[in-house]
C-alpha cells in the first residue's frame, strides 16, 4: 500500500539502509544539507541516533528497505521513540536505482540515497509492525512450523531418493501421503527386506501390527508387505551394519520433526482458539487451522486494509496488463505481493 506524503518541506527525511552489524544512513535537512554516516546495530548508537533527530525540534520521516530480520530490532525502537517510519518496496527500490543510475550495481550508500529519493517523493509504505500490533507470536508459531515443514520434507526426500532406492525399492508404493507418519516407523523397524525375512508371515504380522497405523484390511496389507519383501531387489545389507545404522538416525529424525509440527499444530489451535478472526476463516471452506494460521501471520491486522483490492495488492493478486499503442496484452496477476500469502490462498 503506497502512501503519498504531501508535506515534506518543514520534515527531516532519513534513509536507512539495513545491514547486519552497520546501517547506513542520509539525513535530509530542510535547508537542503545532507548528512551521511554509519550506525552500529547497537542500542547505543540507535540512541544517538534517535537523541541527535530529536534535537532538530522537526519533523522526522524515516524510511528503509526491509532487508531479512535485520530491520525488525531497529524498526521498533525507532517507533518506540515516537518516530514515523516507513518501509520502502525492493521492487521499487530496485526500479528507481536503475532508472537514476542506468545501472543494476548497487552498494549500502547508493541504497540510502535510492530510499532518500522514494521517501523524498511520497513512493514509501505504511510499516506494520508485529509486535507493536500483537501478531509477532502468530508470525513466529507460523514460520517455525513453516521450517519444520521443510527439513521433514528434505529428510523425506533423502528417504525416497537415496536410501530406498538402495535398500527396499519396492516400499515406495506404499507411501501415499506426506502425512503418513507411520511409514518411517515400519521402515525404522524393518529398514531393508532381509530384516523383514528374518521372522515368518505369522511373526511379522504379530510385530508390525501396532505399528503400521490404521488400515483397511489391515491383515491382507501386512500380507502383501512381507511378500513384496520376499521378492525385492534391494542390497542385501545385515541389520547390524554401519549403513543401516546411518538409515536408522535419518528415519528418527523424520519421526522427531512430524512430532514436533504435530505439536506445533496442536499448540496454534489452543493459542488461537479465542482469536475470532481465525474461527472465521476456518469456516471457510478449504481453510483449515494451519492455512488460517499463515493467513493471520502473513496479513496481521486485516482491518487495517480500507478495501478490499489493498488487500489484493498485497497479496500480489491485482491484475497486470501490458498495452502499446495498439497492442494490448492479457491482464495477469502481479504476483508482486506477499508470496505466502499467495501459497496460502
Amino acid at each position: 500500500m503506497t502512501e503519498t506524503i504531501f508535506n515534506t518541506a518543514n520534515s527531516i527525511l532519513v534513509a536507512i539502509d539495513v545491514a547486519k552489524s552497520k546501517h547506513d544512513v542520509v539525513v535530509l535537512l530542510p535547508t537542503g544539507k545532507r548528512e551521511c554516516f554509519k550506525v552500529n546495530n547497537t542500542l547505543q548508537d540507535c540512541q544517538k541516533l534517535s537523541a541527535y533527530l530529536k534535537q532538530q525540534k522537526l519533523p522526522c520521516l524515516i524510511a528503509f528497505e526491509a532487508t531479512g530480520n535485520y530491520h525488525r530490532a531497529m524498526a521498533y525502537f525507532l517507533q518506540k521513540e515516537n518516530l514515523t517510519v516507513y518501509l520502502v518496496s525492493s521492487l521499487a527500490a530496485a526500479r528507481t536505482r536503475e532508472a537514476l543510475h542506468n545501472s543494476w550495481d548497487k552498494n549500502d550508500p547508493k541504497n540510502a540515497q535510492i530510499i532518500l529519493h522514494l521517501l523524498k517523493t511520497g513512493v514509501v509504505q505504511r510499516y506494520h509492525d508485529p509486535l507493536v500490533h500483537g501478531y509477532n507470536d502468530i508470525q513466529e508459531i507460523s514460520k517455525t512450523y513453516h521450517q519444520i515443514s521443510l527439513a521433514k520434507v528434505k529428510v523425506q526426500h533423502s528417504i525416497m531418493n537415496h536410501y530406498l532406492p538402495l535398500y527396499f525399492p519396492e516400499a515406495p508404493k506404499y507411501f501415499h501421503s506426506s502425512r503418513a507418519q507411520w511409514f518411517s516407523g515400519v521402515l525404522f523397524q524393518f529398514p531393508s527386506p532381509s530384516v523383514v525375512l528374518k521372522h515368518t508371515e505369522e511373526e511379522f504380522i504379530k510385530i508390525a501390527w501396532n505399528v503400521v497405523g490404521r488400515k483397511v484390511d489391515k491383515k491382507n496389507w501386512l500380507i502383501d508387505f512381507y511378500r513384496t519383501a520376499k521378492e525385492s531387489i534391494g542390497l542385501p545389507i545385515p541389520e547390524d551394519s554401519e549403513a543401516i545404522k546411518m538409515f536408522r538416525i535419518i528415519l528418527a529424525q523424520h519421526q522427531h520433526l512430524c512430532k514436533i509440527r504435530t505439536e506445533i499444530e496442536e499448540k496454534a489451535e489452543i493459542y488461537l482458539n479465542e482469536h475470532s478472526d481465525y474461527q472465521r476463516l476456518k469456516s471457510i471452506p478449504g481453510i483449515g487451522p494451519v492455512i488460517a494460521l499463515m493467513i493471520l501471520a502473513e496479513g496481521g491486522d486485516l482491518r487495517r486494509f480500507n478495501h478490499y483490492k489493498q488487500f489484493l495488492k498485497f497479496c500480489g493478486f491485482d491484475l497486470s496488463t501490458q498495452q502499446s499503442g495498439c497492442f494490448k496484452g492479457t491482464s495477469k496477476l502481479s504476483k508482486h505481493g506477499n508470496a505466502r500469502l499467495r501459497y496460502a490462498f
